[in-house]
């Protein structure tokens, strides 16, 4: 039976005490960094999802996002490039919905029902703009969530699942604007999603003639934490025993990645048998029905999960800084060299395994890793006998550090990874205070900030503390 075989997330490890958007406010929302976009949130939670999974039997990606940082380029297709999964795989995004995590959920579902692929890689990821001073600023929480389809070895079978489309304007953002639109409440809520979110579960539940005391816990998308709660009780929940978390004191509406982040997070809580019901909105409503399996302890061991994200977590100072990472607000532009490149399409292609998997050579003498790839060995000086390693995803100790003056003193260091290798990175994430030698890192896929862009976002990896 189809299942889930794994699954990831990913919170930013940013936040922002939402008293600095105005008094009334409580709890906090998680920021995407400074380097951080749809993209590299996305390449995050999947790292989280696969673990020491086999990368050979994934045979589709797909990305799902209000926010992608492309209009006309497949994000999915970037994913599995710093993923290092195989060329002859189907990757697609899916875009423009607050549906279109759960989607390319279903999409994905279907898929392996008919036997076209073995597993699917599903990721969802949004970084969503509120106009200041709007009541959605506040609300809206950045983070991503990943779910590995499959036949074999999965941890949660999926018993049925049920849709339906509705056309209304509550919330939306045109092509032209930068910021998410959003009428009168009432009727949001009222004529929008507890209508269509509690006609799609009451018709999966009647369709597999289940009740409200047959299901642990529903896992409801929603605006905010007491639409999920009204949602709950008029289908027959126990808010207080079966409703999921909405996170919104501690994180916020992540989008389109909110279903999905808030099933990750019932997973880290489920036991075997326990039966789930997830439900997402955005015009309409995507429902499933889960049952767990055994299998759900083992998976726990080594992931990070949503609580471990939760519970690391570094607060903005002010809500300037938040504007300025946005973009949101001009900035001088900074007084470059006239040495510096700038990237180059062709440039990125050529290197495309080198920037994205981060492959490395080994030596076949002397089992010597570096980066980036030589020719000559630089421990036993073989020449010309290598083989690529894949270096993403290890982690390492910091052998020494200093800063860039020319760039607000950018922290770089030089790591020495586990099972060998060194590799010359930017630090993100961390303090000047924080860095020690020896201290334990782990590498993020990022975007750089780069003096002249030529039109393209350039993506490579950096080195952060390592969040246990």
């Amino acid at each position: 039976m189809v299942g889930i075989a794994s699954y990831g997330a990913y919170i930013p490890i940013w936040r922002l005490n939402r008293e600095l958007f105005g008094k009334g406010f409580t709890g906090e929302r998680s920021v995407a960094g400074k380097d951080e976009d749809s993209l590299t949130m996305a390449v995050a939670a999947a790292i989280d999802c696969l673990g020491n999974a086999n990368r050979e039997n994934i045979d589709g990606v797909f990305f799902a996002s209000t926010t992608s940082p492309f209009k006309e380029k497949c994000v999915a297709s970037t994913v599995a490039a710093v993923l290092d999964l195989r060329r002859d795989i189907f990757t697609a995004d899916f875009a423009n919905s607050l549906r279109a995590g759960t989607s390319a959920l279903k999409a994905a579902i279907n898929m392996v029902k008919a036997n076209i692929a073995r597993q699917i890689l599903v990721t969802a990821a949004d970084c969503r703009l509120g106009a200041p001073g709007s009541s959605l600023e506040p609300t809206f929480g950045d983070g991503a969530a990943a779910l590995l389809i499959g036949k074999e070895n999965t941890i949660v079978e999926i018993e049925d699942e049920y849709s339906v489309s509705d056309e209304i304007y509550d919330v939306w953002r045109r092509d032209i604007d930068l910021y998410v639109n959003y009428w009168e409440e009432r009727f949001i809520h009222s004529y929008g999603y507890l209508r269509v979110v509690k006609e799609a579960a009451s018709r999966l539940m009647n369709k597999v003639n289940a009740s409200p005391k047959d299901i642990t816990k529903a896992v409801f998308s929603a605006p905010d934490a007491r639409r999920s709660v009204d949602l709950a009780k008029s289908l027959g929940f126990d808010p207080k025993t079966q409703l999921q978390d909405s996170l919104m004191d501690s994180v916020g509406n992540t989008g389109t990645a909110q279903p999905l982040l808030l099933f990750s997070a019932a997973l880290e809580e489920a036991k075997p048998d326990d039966r789930l019901i997830l439900a997402s909105y955005g015009n309409g409503s995507d429902t499933f029905l889960f049952r767990v399996k055994e299998g759900i302890n083992e998976i726990r061991v080594n992931r990070r999960g949503v609580k471990t994200h939760i519970k690391h977590r570094k607060t903005l100072s002010d809500y300037a800084t938040y504007l300025k990472w946005r973009k949101l607000v001009a900035m001088p532009m900074p007084r470059a060299p006239m040495s510096v490149s700038y990237p180059t399409a062709t440039a990125q292609w050529r290197d495309r395994k080198r920037i994205y998997p981060l492959h490395g050579v080994k030596c076949k003498v002397c089992g010597a890793i570096q980066y980036p790839p030589q020719r000559v060995c630089i421990k036993c000086h073989a020449k010309d006998n290598f083989e690529e390693v894949r270096l993403c995803g290890k982690k390492g100790k910091l052998f020494s550090y200093s800063f860039e003056f020319i760039r607000e003193n950018l922290p770089i260091g030089l790591i020495d990874l586990e099972g060998g290798g060194r590799v010359f990175l930017e630090l993100t994430d961390v303090a000047p205070e924080e860095l020690k030698i020896n201290l334990p890192v782990e590498l993020t896929f990022r975007r750089l900030d780069v003096w002249r862009d030529d039109g393209i976002y350039v993506y490579f990896w950096k080195a952060t503390p390592i969040r246990n």
